[in-house]
């Protein structure tokens, strides 16, 4: 029986996990134990939340990992699971070689885009902010360097330009865990981990990303603002102010969060050439509330005022009194 220790935090990591669990029980491998991040407060009263993935442990008995940092208390504890191989997607730390060396397969790694491009934190957002034409969904040996382990298995995906990071990777998670068990299954009837593939091509890397990245800017396309709100959502979510920034409102003026968006077709756009970017022009029934950009126009389909819900856009235009002639920034 190969016994995996696996590593992750968020949501999406957590569905992999799932997937991981249920594989499981009828192949010849077993997760022995999770490794997340601690608990963190949320909320008005700062309650400490586990992360998903630790939930997702400890619905199914699984014992859950919470250090600050890997040193070598952590290790003490982890080691006693005798763990064979590390699976590692989206923990958020780089491990070191006396924690590698733990493990007699190594590390291997589920990360969301075409190797070498788009190592680190933030690969799903970066391929939809430039509307790729593709990506992938790669696992790779882990390294000391961030994203350099040879390539063990990938999976090429096309990309529509419908696609949000939410949905993109809830693809990679499931994916991804098609992927991972096919490698462990493979590991745990050979006795060894097959040979990856060393990296090729330029590399290029991504950053976090901070809640003023999702500020949009009007004066920008209609397609550049579409990219960003599908590569924002769910989070941090693109926003915008209602109003005209000026020198006496400065920024003090209502958040209008905005989570999904379309492109107008561009035959429609003469109608509203003199507007100037930012402007609401037109509220259309079956596309959404229409704004000015800097080239085109797009529609505005899901919204969320300050203190309500997030809505759709008929509902929103019916609490809004004078949206439409407003001016957005």
């Amino acid at each position: 029986m190969l016994k995996v220790l696996y590593a992750g935090s968020p949501e999406a990591s957590a569905v992999t996990l799932k997937l991981l669990i249920e594989n499981s029980k009828s192949q010849d491998f077993k997760i022995v134990g999770v490794l997340t991040n601690p608990p963190s407060a949320k909320g008005r009263h700062k309650d400490l939340i586990p992360t998903p993935v630790a939930d997702t442990a400890s619905e199914n008995n699984i014992p859950v990992f919470t250090p600050e940092h890997l040193d070598s208390s952590a290790r003490d504890e982890i080691s006693k699971l005798e763990a064979d191989i590390l699976v590692c997607f989206a923990y958020g730390h780089i491990f070191g070689p006396k924690f590698l060396s733990m493990f007699r397969f190594g590390g291997i790694n589920l990360h969301p885009s075409l190797l070498p491009k788009y190592r680190g934190c933030t690969p799903v957002p970066a391929a939809i902010l430039n509307r790729d034409s593709e990506t992938a969904f790669s696992v790779q040996t882990l390294s000391l360097k961030m994203d350099e382990g040879d390539i063990l298995a990938q999976k090429k995906v096309a990309l529509t330009g419908k696609e949000t990071a939410g949905s993109l990777l809830n693809d990679a998670a499931v994916s991804g865990a098609e992927l991972i068990t096919e490698l462990l299954v493979e590991t745990a009837s050979t006795g060894s981990l097959k040979k990856g593939i060393p990296q090729s091509g330029d590399a290029s890397y991504t950053t976090i990303i901070s809640k003023e990245d999702g500020r949009l800017d009007w004066t920008k396309s209609a397609r550049e603002l579409d990219a960003m709100v599908r590569a924002y959502n769910p989070d941090p979510l693109c926003f915008c102010y209602m109003g005209a920034v000026s020198a006496s409102s400065g920024t003090n003026l209502p958040v209008l969060r905005i989570a999904e968006v379309a492109l107008v077709d561009s035959a429609l756009e003469k109608d509203f050439s003199d507007a100037e970017p930012g402007k609401v022009v037109h509220f259309d029934k079956s596309t959404g509330i229409w704004v000015k950009t800097g080239d085109g126009l797009l529609a505005l389909k899901m919204l969320q005022k300050p203190g309500k819900n997030m809505m759709g856009y008929k509902d929103f235009i019916n609490g809004t009194r004078d949206f439409v002639g407003s001016v957005l920034s």
